[in-house]
């Protein structure tokens, strides 16, 4: 029996109720186990022949149970290709927040996401392959808290020559994201004050309080953060190359004074450079972290360049850090997974990555010149020389969201990133023209010029 279950087809866990009768509580049992999505449609059921070795019954009364089913419509069985689940005609019900209501707008310019319609999935898929085929196996284990070697060896090298960053692969920690980064950091770092740029992204200082850290604000003009005012803050969390929601460039100035302000006070510097690759007037600005490797946390993603889906992200830490942050991983979940660690790998060795972000700067940078040739003419586009978003200022956020809505249009607006609503406060739409597909971005764009008059 035992070796019989364990080399023949697909596994079935079923409890029928044996006070039914052994057909009866059959049927019960999977009955049950299709209404309540335990075995879904599609599914492929074992063969009677086994089922019955399974369960100690005779093979007539799996059959029977099994015919029962079918013509209840909760099985389906065609001559040769066995018995599955029925597509069943159900209507979900919804809980709080869990979406099934949501219908997504007809024209998405929100911030915040790539294209993700640009994934190079051909290249990734031989990454991939590349990385299975030459992996070790104990890749397939728990391995190292910090992420696969292959990987921080691989970022420490693109890193360098790409965005200016000194990071020896024993001080990267691999996380499953920008938002498991700053957690971690913030654990690390205790109660302390963080100070958040401001206007900003709330999430963000949600996660922040979440694992225990105090918010504070941080002026943003249009030279990017402001140092004054920091004080005895424990860290600061900037977005230098390219601020959001504003789309400033942290001025050289702004640079010098942060990092004085870490060296004198002993803080920290937080650096999310999460479009740091997508500069199009020029080169892109390097990373804050190549002027104070001992006083900045650099953060960085693939979410902006492949895709959110991969949650695959990276710290560079200061040699203080390092061990800490790799021992809060270790203690948050082990390790980000190893497969796609090593395909990322792969892809960044073999120089797809480069060639990936090329083509995507040249995609964003045509949506960027595109959006500057409908409303660019009223002069009140800004933030434009970076990234996948732009600012458009606005007299009443309201009265255009309003409108927005009217047409289906969803887009991004300034008051909802202030730390606090205040009189007086700048208003604007936060427009990303990184998440619409190809085909539909220029329609987008009609219907964002129709709301905003222009």
């Amino acid at each position: 029996m035992d070796g019989f279950w364990s080399g023949v087809g697909v596994d079935l866990h079923v409890e029928p109720d044996a006070r039914a009768g052994r057909r009866e509580g059959l049927e019960r049992a999977l009955r049950d186990a299709v209404r309540d999505g335990r075995l879904a449609p599609g599914t492929r059921l074992p063969a009677t022949r086994r089922l019955a070795a399974e369960l100690g019954i005779s093979r007539g009364t799996a059959k029977a149970a099994y015919d029962q089913l079918v013509a209840e419509g909760y099985l389906t069985a065609r001559q040769g290709a066995g018995t599955e689940v029925a597509a069943l005609r159900t209507t979900a019900l919804a809980t709080p927040g869990d979406g099934t209501h949501a219908r997504a707008p007809r024209f998405d310019l929100r911030p915040g996401s790539p294209d993700v319609g640009a994934f190079p999935a051909a290249a990734w898929l031989r990454a991939l392959r590349r990385a299975i085929a030459t992996a070790p196996s104990l890749a397939y284990d728990y391995g190292d808290p910090r992420g696969r070697i292959e990987l921080r060896t691989a970022l420490s090298g693109y890193l360098g020559r790409a965005r200016g960053v000194i990071a020896p692969p024993e001080r990267i920690v691999v996380t499953t994201g920008y938002v498991q980064g700053l957690a971690l950091l913030t654990r690390v770092l205790g109660s302390g004050v963080i100070a958040m740029e401001d206007p900003g992204l709330p999430f963000h200082r949600e996660v922040v309080r979440h694992n225990g850290g105090t918010v504070v604000p941080v002026g943003v003009d249009e030279r990017g953060a402001r140092a004054e005012g920091l004080g005895d803050a424990a860290a600061v969390v900037v977005t230098p190359a390219h601020q959001y929601p504003t789309g400033v460039t942290l001025h050289p100035e702004r640079r010098r004074a942060l990092t004085d302000w870490a060296r004198a006070r002993g803080g920290l510097i937080v650096e999310d450079d999460y479009d740091g690759e997508f500069r199009y007037d020029r080169q892109p600005v390097g990373a804050l972290q190549g002027m104070a490797p001992a006083q900045v946390v650099y953060l960085g993603t693939a979410s902006k360049t492949l895709g959110p889906a991969l949650r695959l992200g990276w710290m560079v830490l200061p040699p203080q850090l390092a061990d800490a942050v790799a021992d809060a991983k270790l203690h948050s979940d082990h390790q980000t997974e190893s497969i796609g660690q090593l395909a990322l790998a792969e892809l960044i060795t073999s120089h797809a990555y480069d060639r990936h972000v090329r083509a995507c700067r040249l995609r964003y940078r045509r949506r960027r010149d595109q959006l500057l040739d409908r409303l660019g003419a009223r002069g009140n586009v800004r933030g434009i020389a970076a990234g996948l978003h732009a600012l458009v200022d606005v007299a009443d956020e309201g009265a255009v969201l309003a409108r927005a809505a009217e047409e289906g249009l969803a887009v991004g607006h300034l008051g909802e990133h202030w730390h606090a609503v205040g009189e007086g406060r700048p208003q604007g739409l936060v427009v990303g023209y990184g998440t619409p597909r190809e085909r539909a971005y220029p329609e987008a764009l009609e219907v964002l010029a129709r709301v905003l008059g222009a």
